[in-house]
């Protein structure tokens, strides 16, 4: 794939802040860290992979705007284009020495998302689509699972922590999707979740309480990759809401029937 200016920009901003990242991670038991919230924790490797992230794309594209998860919403000149950053997705494996996080960079075009980087610098996997022209891991063309019958489907989601309200509504769900499927995970980290449905290494994923920046590269990667990608309110939308559910096509109707139960 023959990649655009704005996408290999994005790919050089997560390579650099993944780099940072992956050093900090060698040294993780000397990070100074703060509570942010429950079981919400921030670092300084997030908050310096953040700045690597917007001095690069803010050099290349002065104009754009900016959402991000410490550094806010931002307006740009150009009204139309946003970068919608998320420096550490998955802060809670990497500060307890889990190689499972990833930066994820989307670029917003009116609306829509039209570019989206996901770099895992622990496996040195990037993921990346462009609307309409695919999706690929490093040199791999994506495509989400072929499987269709849900005791053969391995599905991933987020478990509410730190007393969310959300908690009994979540075991439910669990409790009628694990006797019918091979299995679920929660491996914290939903862009990694995203990118390996797009992969074909988890059949579907849905989740609740998310903000736009963990999901925006995920959504447009699954729907390049071939899968589907919806609202868990059919009527709502994935990034204002933070709800999300996906799957490949056969076992997209499935899961969402079972989940939206």
């Amino acid at each position: 794939m023959a990649a655009s200016a704005n996408l290999n920009i994005m790919m050089k901003a997560a390579r650099k802040a993944g780099r940072s990242l992956a050093k900090d991670f060698r040294e993780v038991e000397n990070l100074q860290v703060s509570m942010k919230g429950a079981g919400d924790f921030v670092s300084k490797a997030d908050i310096a992979a953040e700045a690597i992230i917007k001095e690069e794309l803010r050099t290349a594209r002065p104009t754009y705007g900016w959402l991000a998860e410490e550094g806010g919403e931002e307006a740009g000149e150009d009204p139309t284009r946003r970068w919608i950053v998320d420096p550490l997705d998955g802060t809670t494996n990497f500060l307890h020495g889990l190689p499972h996080w990833a930066v994820s960079i989307a670029l917003e075009h009116k609306g829509q998302i039209v570019a989206g980087v996901i770099y895992d610098p622990a496996k040195d996997e990037l993921f990346f689509a462009e609307k309409g022209q695919g999706a690929f891991m490093n040199d791999q063309r994506l495509r989400v699972s072929g499987r269709s019958k849900m005791i053969e489907g391995l599905f991933s989601t987020g478990l509410p922590f730190g007393g969310r309200a959300d908690l009994p509504e979540t075991l439910q769900e669990l409790a009628r999707l694990m006797p019918v499927c091979s299995g679920v995970r929660r491996f914290g980290a939903a862009a990694l979740d995203l990118a390996y449905v797009a992969a074909g290494r988890y059949d579907g994923f849905w989740e609740r309480r998310l903000n736009a920046w963990d999901i925006a590269a995920g959504v447009l990667i699954v729907r390049e990759a071939g899968g589907f990608a919806e609202p868990l309110n059919p009527a709502g939308d994935i990034l204002e809401d933070g709800e999300i559910i996906c799957a490949n096509e056969p076992m997209f109707p499935q899961l969402a029937k079972i989940i939206r139960a």
